[in-house]
């Protein structure tokens, strides 16, 4: 049997996938992935290849709007589907669920999934009738419905999404859905790493305004005049998204040594080992994979009460949550980790302990196998 991965993301695929990609593979399935940014000479494709995995570059623009380049990509996918015949296809994050599920069912596949690994740019934030982004979630929003509806399951990765997208009529009533505890992590690769003595906190995220970058360093700033020893790091990278922060913005913050800006990481563990605890003020995510890293090195986790963030901490035993947007809250947090150093270790060891018995990805993987029939 042939199993379709499609991804936008090719640099994600490894570090988000590959324990799924090994299963497939254990299990006897002839696996393919296809993603944009994959030529042959790419570090990704080969180390793809290496696996025994074989991969197909398609033309596809995470974002944009253009219609004949989306066509394209929807045209591509379905023949790649009509050359190597897959019985089971599975998209993940925006325009691989809508291209790769419309194509899917134009290819006759039988057996086709979509992975909601969360609301994206359009459905994240409120917005005012008339704003670009309202005017662009009403092109969106009845394809991205059309595309579920020709899906056999839609696996989500926290119960607000799925909520949500049922009360939108995105998510039809006779599609089946699963919430899957997020992407998992590998709680072997990500071990308990010793707590440094100083107060260290970091956020790692793209830096875009509703990962709430722009609340971390608010915070940061005011906790510095307070507690000049108390060290904020910054992990990211500005991308072409429409939410992204601006570089003057970050020039400014490590110019006034407000963070430590340690620039985009392939391997995040040395940034959360050199912490104390982990912060992700976002304003709604699936489930945050970096969170879940953190957890797994033991490290206390400072999040918001929001969709795919309120489910990694237990306000109070493994970290603390605050509320979205809420600046004096998150510093109120900080501050209790300075003034109380004993909290990162407890909280810390209770994160380990939850990333093992609901995140390990072997569990998750697990689940979404045996949800697809595999």
């Amino acid at each position: 049997m042939t199993f379709l991965l499609i991804a936008s993301f090719a640099d994600s695929i490894l570090s988000f996938r590959g324990p799924l990609l090994d299963a497939l593979l254990a299990r006897g399935l002839s696996v393919h992935v296809a993603a944009p940014d994959l030529p042959a000479d790419s570090l990704m494709r080969q180390r793809l290849e290496a696996r025994g995995i074989q991969v197909h570059d398609i033309p596809l623009r995470r974002t944009g709007t253009n219609p004949l380049a989306d066509a394209t990509t929807l045209l591509h996918l379905w023949q790649l589907m009509r050359r190597i015949h897959p019985q089971f296809v599975l998209g993940y994050t925006i325009k691989p669920v809508i291209y790769g599920s419309l194509a899917a069912l134009l290819a006759q596949v039988p057996q086709r999934f979509a992975l909601v690994t969360g609301l994206g740019y359009l459905f994240q934030s409120e917005v005012d009738e008339g704003d670009s982004r309202s005017r662009l979630r009403s092109l969106v929003q009845p394809l991205y419905a059309l595309a579920l509806r020709c899906t056999h399951k839609v696996f989500l990765q926290n119960p607000d999404d799925q909520a949500l997208f049922r009360s939108l009529g995105i998510l039809p009533p006779a599609t089946p859905s699963v919430v899957v505890n997020g992407s998992g992590v590998d709680v072997a690769e990500y071990e308990v790493a010793p707590l440094p003595k100083a107060p260290h906190f970091l956020l790692i995220a793209r830096l875009l305004r509703d990962k709430g970058v722009r609340e971390y360093a608010a915070a940061a700033r005011r906790i510095r005049a307070r507690y000049p020893d108390a060290v904020f790091s910054l992990v990211g990278w500005i991308d072409e998204n429409p939410d992204a922060i601006a570089q003057q913005e970050l020039d400014a913050w490590v110019a006034d040594g407000t963070c430590n800006y340690l620039g985009r990481l392939s391997d995040v563990r040395p940034a959360i080992a050199a912490c104390t605890v982990y912060v992700l003020p976002s304003y709604h995510e699936g489930t945050p994979r970096t969170v879940l890293e953190a957890m797994a090195m033991g490290r206390a986790i400072i999040t918001t009460d929001a969709p795919g963030c309120r489910e990694t901490v237990v306000d109070g035993d493994n970290g603390f949550l605050v509320p979205v947007k809420a600046v004096d809250e998150l510093v109120g947090a900080m501050q209790r980790f300075i003034e109380e150093p004993e909290l990162a270790a407890r909280m810390g060891a209770r994160a380990r302990q939850i990333a093992e018995e609901k995140y390990d990805v072997h569990r998750v993987n697990t689940v979404m196998l045996q949800e697809m029939g595999i």
